[in-house]
């Protein structure tokens, strides 16, 4: 057999043999392709970390008389006693999430007056304790805890030690101290700082608010009440 004779029988040869393999592949419902290895696709979704919680602050409540007029309820209030935060900035939710990770179980003030750095200058935010009528958690350590169950906590938002509250600050705190004197039946006398109360070891409510509380915002309170 020739040469060029011998390579087109080769070719033949193989030919045939190929065409014989792909048709047992196909009477055989793909049998080669069935000994492959079948990947698993995984249809869940990824796993992921657990979210952090999140600090959902306590709803509060801006100004206005009608929303400082609490349900009323069996309390004593006797007592008001003023505070400073002594912060620059802040507000009831930053203040009611700092109390609370100290583990107190809300914001400790019943309202807390803003100086525009946190929330507007001289709003009044009532706390859930105010709307609650519930003890405060500003004035601890006296004898039978009076001082936090019977006395109605405001806080101003400031450091008074050398500066002075707001004006919007003053007027808001003078009239919410009257309406809240005149509502309660609670003595101008009992119009205090927080370093009035008994074993008291602070300078709370600062050198130049407690001037005010003790001069103006008390002189304030008594001409109201007598025009009433």
């Amino acid at each position: 057999m020739k040469l060029h004779e011998t390579i087109v029988f080769g070719g033949c040869v193989v030919f045939v043999v190929l065409l014989a393999i792909l048709v047992g592949c196909a009477s055989n419902g793909g049998a080669m392709t069935t000994n492959m290895p079948f990947l698993e696709m995984d249809s869940s979704p990824a796993r992921r970390p657990a979210p952090t919680p999140v600090y959902r602050p306590a709803p509060v409540v801006a100004t206005g008389e009608s929303l400082w007029d609490a349900p009323r309820t069996s309390r004593d209030w006797r007592y008001i006693v003023m505070h400073h935060s002594a912060t620059t900035s802040g507000n009831a939710s930053r203040f009611d999430q700092l109390h609370r990770q100290k583990g107190w179980d809300e914001l400790g003030y019943h309202f807390v007056i803003t100086n525009g750095n946190g929330g507007p200058d001289g709003q009044v935010q009532v706390g859930s304790r105010w709307r609650k009528q519930k003890h405060g958690a500003h004035t601890g350590n006296t004898p039978g805890n009076e001082y936090n169950e019977h006395g109605i906590g405001i806080c101003l938002v400031g450091n008074f030690m050398n500066s002075n509250p707001t004006a919007a600050q003053l007027r808001s705190v003078t009239e919410l101290t009257e309406f809240l004197v005149e509502r309660n039946n609670v003595s101008p006398v009992n119009i205090i700082a927080h370093k009035d109360a008994p074993n008291q070891h602070t300078e709370c409510c600062g050198r130049i608010f407690y001037s005010y509380v003790h001069g103006n915002l008390k002189r304030d309170v008594q001409r109201h009440l007598a025009s009433r």
